[in-house]
């Protein structure tokens, strides 16, 4: 989550330019940097950093941004109740799994590692760039098999998709946090519900 410190790097949604030299650049021009903080890199880890650098650092808030979406979606559709039918584990229903992080305290440990395999998996063999193959950016993850319509859009609707993929990466990432935090607090991850009047019955 901390490096979605990193994205707050670029004004308006504006391509890089290819002839910048690897040394000694500024990304205050970047995809990402737009009021109202415009750029910002409070941990310093673009300090003397080149273009590799920050492509690299620029993937991995993307694909924490990924997940943090998934997560929140998650939470929000566990919260309400919904469950997929059948067991999980013998003797473990979908249905008596709690929502968030009390979750843990019934999964059993050989469905926890299940998990944390599949999302190895998903790291080493699925959501990487491979060389080659017409990624345009980092996190592009096409490598010339998926591509949804994408090379229809102009290079403008491409950049606007992009800041807008990166903003609700960043405020899920947040999102998630929060949910986590407020829930180990005191049990009620939605507390914006419950000040504006509305509370969520959470694993009630």
């Amino acid at each position: 989550i901390l490096v979605s410190a990193l994205a707050f790097n670029g004004p308006a949604p504006m391509a890089r330019s290819a002839s910048r030299s690897a040394v000694n650049m500024g990304f205050e021009s970047e995809l990402g940097v737009q009021p109202p903080l415009g750029f910002l890199d409070p941990l310093g880890l673009l300090k003397d950093a080149d273009q590799t650098r920050f492509d690299s650092l620029r993937s991995i808030e993307i694909k924490h941004g990924r997940v943090a979406q998934l997560a929140v979606l998650g939470h929000i559709v566990t919260s309400a109740g919904v469950r997929l039918p059948g067991d999980l584990a013998t003797g473990l229903p979908f249905a008596s799994v709690p929502a968030g992080l009390a979750a843990l305290d019934v999964v059993p440990t050989s469905g926890l590692l299940q998990i944390i395999a599949f999302c190895g998996f998903l790291e080493f063999a699925i959501m990487k760039s491979v060389p080659g193959t017409g990624n345009e950016f980092p996190g592009d993850f096409r490598n010339g098999y998926l591509d949804f319509g994408w090379d229809t859009f102009t290079d403008a609707q491409k950049m606007q998709k992009r800041a807008v993929e990166l903003n609700n990466g960043r405020a899920a990432q947040m999102g998630i946090l929060g949910l986590m935090v407020h829930e180990k607090i005191d049990g009620n991850p939605y507390i914006i519900n419950s000040l504006l009047g509305a509370p969520v019955p959470f694993n009630q």
